[in-house]
């Protein structure tokens, strides 16, 4: 409570006695509509008769308090006025006067809120609160009330009608154990105290304060706006701030509420005999008038530790939340133990719940605080029976013994002003003073016992259960999986995430990061999963891959794999696991084997349709060909294959690849080709084909894209197969088109220096794959009579054109043909591919000779 300032006190006096002097009861110039404080009940053993001021008239005391300052006391009592005449009565005839034990007369003066209160109606009652300021008076012990009417007839205008005198056994407080009848906010209300209960913490001592209320009334009754102070035996008084769990309370009609208080003492304060008191302040007035108070017991220290595994139920806003430390686990990071668990949090009332705020702490046995961010927990709503996990870490350094840490949950409360002065409340400032900042109550709530449990690797394969704030689900690691990717490695970690609660669990958008030994590759790692699968239904999994790179060269030993919400703000842990080093195997795919694409839109098998070596002078080209079916029932976009051959000495060689950026109909079919140059001392009989899905960043690589990397890579056996040259030209086949020279022949001129080669051909095209640009060349070779070749390229489209019976020609020429007289000679085709070639395959065909005409006279 703030007191008078002395200019206040000054005035008041003054007014008292320029009242008193006058025979007037006039209110001083300051007094002005305020708000209405409870009126208690003067208890049965402590009952006065009523006065008559007149006929039919009456006033009687109902309550009567003393609020203790600092220089001066104020002293308020409430008269109730009983009208049982048949005619209103005018209030501005009747006056009262407080006798002081030492025979002092103070003009008593109605609060603000009862200032405007001039008449009683006929059959009717009112109740007037007045204040007076007793000065050094602090008992009740021998006050009395003294009634006057306005009597012109009575010398001084005013005629004493009797004195109430306050009973020697009337006490201004509530027996510890009882219970009052009394008005909040004119709400009908009965009240007790509760609890005094004394908390120890960073060498401070705090008090919190119970009092429970029940509403009688048939309206809500809220947060009074009552002032309420811890008073001692001696009369010293600590403002009490409302708890923060309780601000702006509401009780309803008929319930019943605990609500506490908070402050801080000194530690070597006294708390026998302490009482609750509640003052209202009258704003007009600038005065703290005395309301209810109530014995408190004797206090008691609370035992805060929570035991491992164990709940403890708090209560927020008259209802309870069973909070409980689960999934402590702690491991080694350079010099830091990093310690991560959740706090989960059950409302189990019938009414949602706000948390207020709360700072929370790491404490290690011998004491030193490491903070922890609880962003995550305060301001959390929690709906009836709703229950939420909050997320927590901390990291604490390894010399720090890691046994006997606790969790302190601590609530941070704003202080009333004048709080923990030890001395009572202190003067107010003036209205032309800057206010002060508010305090704040760090205030002890619970004190979690973290077991010291290290955290375990996962093992491939196995189950385990995590709950978050998101919800419950279990976690498998499916494999560990490392391949080449140009100049680097690949590390590839998949994730099964699966549901295992009764209803949805929505998986919120994710990154990720790969820690491998003590290299953090967070900034480089890609998280990719299906879309589709972002919400799950009970019992269906989720799959996610988290991607790196790292030099090929590198080694390492432990892989600590995290996933966090995105946030740009904070970071938010989802899941956070570690595995010692291990790799998983590629699934190894035999000769002839599918390789399956799962995922929506992009649902495929793939099959080798032939793979085949261009034979070079410096290297061999390894060329296969894969057919692509789709699964979809849609056309679609198909996934982009990225590969690599392997030898079987472990050799890798980066595969180029050829793929239609054109959507697959349902059921249709792709012609993707990969190649690649190899040594010419790589074997080529066993190779295999490391085969994945390309990926862009977070994404499956689309058409134009660049791909970063793949995943789903699995090892295809290949069939290598050499060439067989057909014997003739019947049925050529150069994917798509399929050639068939029907017959050629060759005309050769006496004495002409060229052969001209007519060649009639059927072409037909194979539409019933779709295939990117074609990378092959037909080559067609004349060798001629001698022996000797010359090649040409055949262009289809332009050279050859599709359909039946075509006809192509085409001259060689050669000085050495001046003296040929026919013969024969071979057409051969042959495959270019990357300037390396195999033949499909030579026929022989017939040089027709033609002599030039002889003159007439060689004739005779």
């Amino acid at each position: 409570m703030r007191p008078i300032n002395k200019k206040t006190i000054a005035l008041l006096l003054s007014s008292f006695a320029i009242a008193q002097l006058a025979g007037s009861t006039a209110a001083p110039a300051i007094l002005a509509a305020g708000t209405t404080g409870p009126a208690a009940s003067v208890t049965a053993a402590a009952k006065v008769n009523p006065i008559t001021l007149a006929a039919g008239v009456t006033a009687a005391l109902e309550d009567v308090n003393i609020w203790t300052q600092s220089g001066s006391n104020i002293l308020a009592y409430t008269l109730k006025i009983t009208n049982n005449s048949s005619s209103s009565v005018n209030l501005q005839r009747y006056f009262s006067r407080v006798v002081t034990p030492g025979g002092s007369v103070i003009p008593g003066n109605p609060v603000t809120a009862d200032a405007t209160k001039k008449k009683v109606p006929a059959k009717d009652s009112m109740s007037i609160t007045y204040y007076v300021n007793i000065g050094q008076t602090t008992s009740l012990k021998g006050v009395k009330i003294a009634m006057y009417v306005w009597d012109t007839k009575t010398k001084g205008y005013l005629k004493h009608a009797g004195s109430i005198a306050v009973p020697a056994n009337y006490s201004t407080t509530v027996e510890l154990g009882k219970s009052l009848n009394t008005k909040m906010n004119d709400i009908p209300v009965t009240a007790s105290a509760d609890t005094l209960q004394l908390y120890k913490y960073a060498g401070k001592v705090y008090a919190k304060v119970g009092i429970n209320l029940t509403n009688r009334g048939n309206k809500v009754l809220s947060d009074s706006g009552y002032s309420a102070y811890l008073v001692t035996a001696s009369g010293t008084s600590f403002e009490l701030a409302l708890s923060s769990s309780q601000t702006g309370y509401k009780i309803q009609p008929q319930e019943k509420k605990s609500i506490y208080y908070l402050t801080e003492i000194p530690a070597y304060l006294k708390t026998a005999n302490m009482k609750l008191q509640f003052t209202q302040k009258d704003e007009t007035l600038k005065l703290e008038l005395p309301k209810t108070s109530y014995k408190l017991p004797a206090a008691t220290t609370p035992d805060l530790i929570v035991a491992s595994g164990a709940v403890k139920k708090l209560l927020i806003s008259s209802n309870t939340v069973d909070t409980k430390l689960t999934g402590a686990s702690v491991y080694a990071e350079d010099a830091k133990a990093v310690w991560s668990f959740q706090l989960q949090l059950k409302n189990t009332g019938n009414k949602a719940v706000t948390l207020p705020v709360y700072e929370l702490a790491v404490k290690s046995a011998k004491g030193t605080a490491f903070p922890v961010n609880s962003k995550g927990l305060s301001g959390l709503i929690l709906k009836p029976l709703e229950t939420k996990v909050v997320p927590l870490t901390v990291e604490i350094p390894l010399e720090v013994e890691q046994s006997g840490l606790q969790l302190q949950m601590i609530e941070a409360v704003t202080a009333a002003a004048g709080t923990g002065s030890g001395s009572g409340p202190s003067e107010p400032s003036g209205p032309a003073d800057a206010a002060e900042p508010s305090a704040k109550l760090i205030f002890p709530v619970a004190y979690f016992t973290i077991p010291y449990t290290l955290r375990a690797d996962v093992h491939s394969g196995q189950e385990y259960g995590a709950t978050n704030q998101y919800g419950s689900f279990s976690y498998s690691l499916q494999s560990l999986q490392r391949y080449p990717w140009k100049d680097d490695d690949i590390v590839i970690a998949k994730l099964r995430i699966t549901n295992t609660q009764s209803v949805n669990l929505t998986i919120p958008e994710l990154k990720g990061a790969l820690k491998l030994d003590t290299d953090n590759l967070a900034s480089t790692t890609d998280l990719l999963m299906d879309k589709e699968s972002s919400v799950l239904a009970p019992g269906k999994s989720a799959e996610l891959s988290l991607l790196t790179k790292i030099p090929y060269t590198d080694e390492f030993e432990n892989v600590r794999i995290s996933l966090s919400v995105k946030s740009d703000t904070e970071n938010i842990p989802f899941l956070d696991l570690s595995t010692n080093s291990f790799i998983s195997a590629i699934d190894n795919l035999k000769r002839g084997d599918t390789y399956t694409i799962t995922g929506k839109g992009k649902n495929a098998t793939v099959q080798e349709s032939r793979t085949t070596v261009y034979p070079g002078s410096n290297a061999n080209i390894v060329y296969t060909e894969l057919l692509m079916s789709s699964g979809e029932k849609r056309q679609s976009k198909m996934a982009r294959l990225q590969a690599y051959y392997k030898t079987a000495d472990g050799q890798f060689y980066e595969a180029k690849v050829n793929q239609t950026n054109n959507a697959a109909t349902p059921g249709g079919k792709q012609l993707i080709t990969f190649w690649a140059k190899l040594p010419k001392t790589a074997a080529t009989a066993d190779v295999s084909l490391y085969l994945g899905t390309g990926v862009t960043g977070s994404k499956l690589s689309e058409g134009g894209e660049e791909p970063t990397g793949f995943i789903h890579v699995a090892s295809l056996l290949l069939t290598p197969q050499a060439v067989t040259p057909a014997a003739n030209l019947q049925k050529i086949v150069l994917y798509p088109y399929t050639l068939t020279v029907l017959a050629s022949e060759g005309r050769h001129m006496e004495a002409s220096d060229t052969v001209t080669m007519n060649m009639s051909y059927n072409l037909s095209r194979d539409n019933s794959l779709d295939a990117g640009d074609s990378e092959h060349k037909l080559i067609l070779r004349m060798t001629d009579p001698y022996g000797q070749s010359q090649d040409k390229v055949l262009t289809f489209g332009t050279d050859l054109t599709e359909g039946n019976n075509n006809m192509y020609s085409m001259s060689f020429s050669r000085s050495l043909y001046k003296q040929m007289t026919g013969g024969t000679y071979r057409l051969t085709l042959y495959d270019e591919f990357q300037g390396e070639r195999q033949e499909l395959g030579s026929q022989v065909y017939t040089i027709l000779f033609d002599m030039l005409p002889k003159p007439e006279k060689e004739e005779k």
